[in-house]
């Protein structure tokens, strides 16, 4: 379990529990957001290339002994808004490249793996800067439980509904089997090749090693495998994203054979610049998802700044890394052959939200008919 100091509360309770349910060992490790501010004040130049490479290849190695994965998310948002951009996407292409053998094993489901999300006083804050701290973490409290259910008479009978009905939307869209998605609306026109024998998801997974999970709380998507080299066109972004501690807004970028080949911000820039410099496949989709505009994160009109919540508010892309489970058997596929089906390759995985009340979307068929699948931002 990793966490930030302010959700030692919260993870001492779910040690409590996981205790109980039958755990052997529960290992948290936490982290102070103002320890890593004096690496950027204080550390070397050369620093920023280095990671604890032993501590990721630990948790590899735990992960293939059968340990699960939890993750306490509640950073705060803006903790590195004003520190150099490039140390700050140095050591995270460092970390990211440390970290892929453990990542890889969450990525393709071995394991039983979930976040969830703790209201901290600084992201409260963010959220509701008006507010005094004690309201500002009530408010942010509610709106965490309201998106996830958890305010509800019965939390776990609504999440087997919902789960339910995710499943049941990324069945319909895999009988469709659409080779493409066109999404129209305000600076958007953008067409969405799929991979081939791709596969939609949703919802809760059974792991490799036999155990269901549910990995994100909250979730309202079903997400497949883009085609690499198969998206054209303009898309703009709906809503800001939060990324490394700068909030980037207005996004505008146009693809071209699967590539971006012009990328603009009326803020942040310059961040989102050196994250799709990161590698090749950064400028490349590695996921699409559609959640309906109707969703209860979206129905809040808050802005989290936490990519688990407000990827979950609208329709969405994603920047980098595929899913391999999002392909007709791509947990035994070589990553030669995963590249073959159109399967995109990277260090990062960042998710933008590309839909609103005023985004359609068809589906396009192997024949090449157009059929309607979101009307403004609903299921059809």
């Amino acid at each position: 379990m990793t966490c930030t100091l302010d959700a030692v509360t919260l993870a001492q309770r779910i040690t409590e529990h996981a205790y109980k349910a039958g755990a052997s060992l529960v290992t948290t490790l936490f982290t102070d957001e103002e320890s890593a501010l004096l690496r950027f004040r204080y550390g070397s130049q050369e620093s920023f290339d280095k990671a604890a490479s032993w501590l990721y290849e630990g948790m590899a190695q735990a992960f293939r002994g059968g340990a699960a994965r939890l993750a306490i998310t509640g950073n705060n948002p803006s903790l590195l808004s004003k520190e150099d951009p490039e140390k700050v996407s140095r050591a995270n292409r460092a970390m990211s490249k440390a970290y892929r053998p453990a990542l890889e094993l969450i990525t393709r489901h071995e394991i039983n793996w979930t976040i969830v999300a703790c209201a901290t006083p600084a992201w409260a804050a963010a959220v509701f800067p008006d507010l005094p701290q004690e309201q500002a973490l009530a408010r942010l409290w509610d709106a965490i439980f309201a998106a996830s259910r958890a305010d509800q008479a019965d939390p776990v009978a609504a999440w087997k509904t919902h789960d339910a009905n995710l499943h049941s939307s990324a069945t319909r869209m895999n009988e469709k089997r659409y080779s493409a998605l066109h999404f129209r609306g305000p600076g958007t026109d953008l067409r969405v090749g799929l991979a081939d024998d791709h596969l939609w998801l949703g919802g809760g997974t059974t792991a490799g090693n036999g155990l269901y999970c549910i990995p994100n709380m909250p979730t309202e998507e079903v997400f497949t495998t883009p085609h690499k080299d198969r998206v054209d066109g303009q898309v703009t972004s709906t809503k800001p994203l939060s990324y490394q501690g700068t909030l980037i807004e207005g996004i505008s970028v146009r693809f071209q054979a699967g590539k971006i080949v012009e990328a603009h911000a009326s803020r942040g820039e310059q961040v989102l610049q050196r994250m799709i410099e990161t590698d090749e496949g950064a400028r490349r989709l590695g996921e699409v998802s559609l959640v309906p505009h109707s969703s209860p994160i979206a129905s809040s009109g808050l802005l989290f700044m936490n990519t688990l919540f407000d990827e979950n508010a609208a329709c969405h892309i994603a920047l980098g890394q595929a899913y391999s489970t999002c392909l007709k058997d791509g947990d035994s596929l070589t990553p030669e052959q995963l590249a073959a089906r159109g399967a995109n390759d990277s260090l990062i995985h960042v998710d933008w939200m590309i839909g609103s009340n005023r985004i359609d979307v068809d589906g396009i068929t192997a024949s090449g008919k157009s059929e309607p699948v979101l009307r403004a931002g609903e299921w059809v």
